[in-house]
């Protein structure tokens, strides 16, 4: 009986508590720099596989942009990659620095077709 009272209290100081405590915010897609997601991707070596601009490296990384997959899943396959990719842990490349990769790749504009390239059009 006594070991059941303790384990109310306790259990009614921690209830009490918690919502006072802060939490630490999850970093989502939406809260990226693109400007330094750029610097990232250029300076963690992405761009060797996947490109300056997210376009794919053939045979070894896939096309990034213009149109990435979600924010989860470019996070899943930095943490657990599937195929020969690095793993970038969280301390190598923190959850903020993902967003601001993955902001980057959203930033990165659709080409344009190339009936509007004047070049490609010469008769």
């Amino acid at each position: 009986m006594r070991r059941a009272s303790f384990v109310l209290a306790v259990s009614s100081v921690l209830a009490a508590a918690l919502p006072g405590l802060p939490v630490q915010a999850q970093v989502t897609a939406g809260q990226g720099d693109a400007g330094h997601g750029r610097k990232l991707f250029l300076a963690d070596g992405c761009y060797q596989c996947h490109g300056t601009s997210g376009e794919g490296g053939g045979v070894f990384g896939p096309k990034l942009a213009p149109a990435p997959l979600s924010y989860e899943a470019v996070l899943q396959q930095l943490r657990s990659p599937r195929a020969r990719m690095p793993v970038y842990t969280a301390k190598v490349l923190p959850d903020a620095g993902a967003a601001d990769i993955y902001a980057y790749l959203r930033s990165i504009p659709k080409a344009k077709p190339a009936s509007e390239i004047p070049l490609l059009n010469l008769k």
